[in-house]
């Protein structure tokens, strides 16, 4: 599922959408959750800074096309 949604995630981004960037965020929270749950929380810090790009990110796509 997570391949499924990097894939998405990249071609709406690629396409100048910013739908792209909340596919992406989400597909982080889900390796987050992968992460505790296997006990590689190395994957968790990574993924929550990468959910905080993602939401600056869209704040910036949001506010230029306003």
């Amino acid at each position: 599922m997570s391949c499924c949604l990097t894939v998405l995630s990249t071609i709406l981004v690629g396409r100048k959408r910013w739908t792209g960037l909340a596919v992406a965020g989400v597909n982080s929270a889900i390796i987050c959750v992968i992460g505790l749950r296997t006990g590689q929380l190395g994957f968790i810090p990574a993924n929550l800074f990468c959910i905080g790009v993602y939401v600056f990110s869209i704040r910036s796509w949001v506010k230029e096309s306003l």
